[in-house]
């Protein structure tokens, strides 16, 4: 047990170092997007299935609340949350329209989508993604190793692995990343004080 416990550490360690490193230049475009996006009085809209839905929430948190500093909130909101939302349109039209009708209801030009999919096919994610580049909203998709994701979403930060734990920790490190990111970019006086 204790082998597959540093088996584990040491395998989550290399996905996320590895993955970060490859993504370093992309992460920060992702974060310039977002603090433009945000300082320019738009949103960000976030969204996945499951673990992913999770992480989506998650980072809606630490935008709207507070990350490592105590600064204004920051527009962001999670297209997992609202129950009766998902389930009406789940049951009177589909499972695939559940974050795309919900695009379509409050998303606009210039605001920013990051759609979370550890295989990259979710049906649903694609789905808000076409709709939200059709309405002039950037969009950000968070994969494994890529899958129809990867081909349709602007900025795709890709996972390197065929564990999903594996993939789903490090998206969350992304999302601490572009979070951190985005605060040094909007509020450096509270940086440098530190």
């Amino acid at each position: 047990m204790k082998e597959a416990i540093l088996n584990i550490l040491k395998e989550s360690i290399d996905v996320k170092s590895n993955c970060v490193k490859r993504n370093i230049d992309l992460l920060v475009k992702g974060a310039d997007m977002i603090a433009g996006c945000i300082t320019s009085g738009h949103k960000v809209l976030i969204f996945g299935n499951g673990g992913s839905a999770a992480d989506a929430q998650h980072i809606a948190a630490e935008f709207v609340n507070r990350f490592e500093i105590e600064r204004p909130p920051l527009a962001a909101i999670a297209l997992t949350t609202d129950t009766s939302i998902i389930t009406s349109i789940g049951n009177d039209y589909n499972f695939d329209e559940i974050f795309s009708k919900q695009i379509t209801a409050i998303g606009n030009k210039d605001d920013i989508a990051i759609g979370i999919s550890t295989s990259g096919n979710s049906k649903n994610i694609i789905k808000a993604i076409d709709t939200a580049k059709k309405t002039g909203i950037f969009t950000i998709g968070m994969t494994g190793r890529g899958g129809t994701l990867a081909s349709c979403a602007d900025l795709v930060l890709s996972v390197e692995s065929d564990t999903t734990a594996r993939i789903q920790e490090t998206h969350i490190t992304l999302g601490h990343i572009l979070c951190d990111l985005v605060d040094r970019i909007l509020f450096p006086e509270e940086f440098a004080a530190l």
